[in-house]
């Protein structure tokens, strides 16, 4: 089967199952994943982090960013217009509904070259591989928005332990990441 019914195929299946998932068992894996990732980061020097603001369906990074923040991290989020852009987080009441009602930054962003401060993406998928292959949710912004990050950037995606595979279907444009956050803990691929 070519990778793109078969990315499709998976985003649906991934998708059902985020679906039928109770609320109490998104905020218990949300407030797990995201003590994973705190904890992670907390011995690394204090630098720029660029998270998605998530959004019904998505592990959650409201209580991420908080953290970062609160342990002197510069947070950098996503402006979802057309082309790759990111700000400076601005405080959650600052947000307005962006791109399909996900919040992001009103003001002017930094344009897509703002990513390459970041030392950190904590990035969304669907699915992971334990290789380092992300299936996204299809829409591309990711795809364009990576290039620009700076060599040596942590990519890593956040995801639901039932969402990690050996590996997940890919197009040559696709950007594998370093490792990934789930309600089970952090892994960065040794390669």
């Amino acid at each position: 089967m070519p990778e793109q019914p078969r990315k499709d195929a998976l985003r649906a299946a991934v998708s059902a199952a985020r679906n039928a998932l109770s609320d109490g068992r998104w905020r218990d894996e949300d407030a797990r994943r995201t003590r994973h990732v705190l904890a992670a980061v907390a011995p690394l020097p204090v630098a720029t982090a660029a998270v998605y603001v998530s959004r019904r369906g998505e592990p959650d990074t409201r209580d991420i960013i908080d953290g970062l923040l609160a342990l002197g991290w510069q947070v950098l989020v996503p402006r979802l217009v057309r082309a790759p852009d990111w700000a400076a987080f601005p405080g959650w009441v600052e947000l307005v509904p962006g791109w399909g009602g996900i919040p992001h930054p009103a003001g002017p962003g930094l344009g897509a070259a703002g990513l390459a401060e970041a030392d950190l993406i904590l990035l969304p998928c669907l699915a992971v591989g334990r290789d380092g292959t992300r299936l996204g949710t299809g829409g591309g912004w990711y795809d364009r928005a990576l290039p620009h990050r700076r060599p040596g950037a942590l990519l890593v995606a956040l995801a639901r332990e039932d969402e990690v595979l050996d590996t997940v279907p890919t197009l040559p444009h696709d950007v594998s990441v370093d490792g990934w956050a789930t309600e089970l803990g952090w892994v960065i691929v040794d390669r």
